[in-house]
C-alpha cells in the first residue's frame, strides 16, 4: 500500500471534517492534502486532477483568508445561499472549463480517462470556490461529484482514494445539514434582533 496515498487520505479526511465544522484549520490541512495528491495523481496519469491540486492549493490559501476576513467589514465569513444568477454563471464556467480541458487532454496527453477527468475537475473547482465563500450549496455539488469520483478512482486502481471519496460523500452530506442549520440559526437570531428593535420604545 502506498504510504504517500495513505498520508494524502488522512489529511483529506481531517480537512473535510473540519470544513463541516466551519473550523479555520481545515485550510492548512487542505494545503498538505493537495501537495500530497499532486504526486499521487501524477503517478496514476490522472493529469487534470493532478493540475487541479495546484488550483486547490491556491484556493485553500484564499479560503483561509476568506473565512477569517471575508465577511462584512473584514469580519468572519458566514454561511449564505447561492443566488440563481451566480449559479447559472458558475454552471457556464464549469461547462467551458470541462470542454477545453477535455480537448487538451485528449489531443496532447496520454490521460487514461480524459473527459471524465475533465468533467470532475471543472465541477470540483466550482464546488471548492463556493466553499471558500461559504455558499451552502457547495456541499450538494460535492455529493454529486464524489459519487463519480468513487467509481473513477476505483477503476484506476486507486482503491484507497476511492474509499476516501466514499468518506467524503458522507462528510459532504453531514456538511450540508450542519451548514444549513448554521444558516437557519443565524437568520432566526437576526430576525429576533430586528423584531426586538421594532417593538422597543422610542
Amino acid at each position: 500500500m502506498d504510504l504517500l496515498e495513505i498520508a494524502a487520505v488522512a489529511f483529506g479526511v481531517v480537512s473535510v471534517w473540519l470544513s463541516t465544522r466551519q473550523h479555520i484549520v481545515s485550510w492548512p490541512t487542505a494545503l498538505v492534502n493537495t501537495a500530497l495528491y499532486f504526486v499521487v495523481f501524477q503517478r496514476a496519469q490522472i493529469y487534470a486532477n493532478m493540475g487541479l491540486q495546484v488550483v486547490y492549493f491556491a484556493l485553500s490559501c484564499y479560503g483561509w483568508y476568506s473565512w477569517r476576513y471575508g465577511g462584512v467589514n473584514h469580519s468572519v465569513l458566514v454561511v449564505t445561499r447561492t443566488s440563481r444568477a451566480l449559479g447559472i454563471r458558475l454552471l457556464g464556467i464549469a461547462v467551458v472549463v470541462a470542454a477545453v480541458l477535455g480537448y487538451v487532454l485528449t489531443r496532447w496527453t496520454d490521460a487514461s480517462i480524459a473527459w471524465l477527468d475533465s468533467g470532475t475537475t471543472a465541477t470540483s473547482l466550482i464546488a471548492q470556490w463556493m466553499m471558500t465563500r461559504k455558499l451552502l450549496e457547495n456541499w450538494l455539488i460535492w455529493v454529486a461529484v464524489d459519487v463519480v469520483y468513487i467509481g473513477m478512482y476505483f477503476s484506476q486502481g486507486l482503491r484507497l482514494t476511492a474509499g476516501l471519496y466514499a468518506a467524503f460523500l458522507v462528510l459532504a452530506t453531514l456538511g450540508y445539514f450542519s451548514w444549513r442549520q448554521s444558516l437557519r440559526d443565524r437568520l432566526a437570531a437576526e430576525a429576533a434582533a430586528a423584531a426586538a428593535v421594532a417593538v422597543a420604545p422610542a
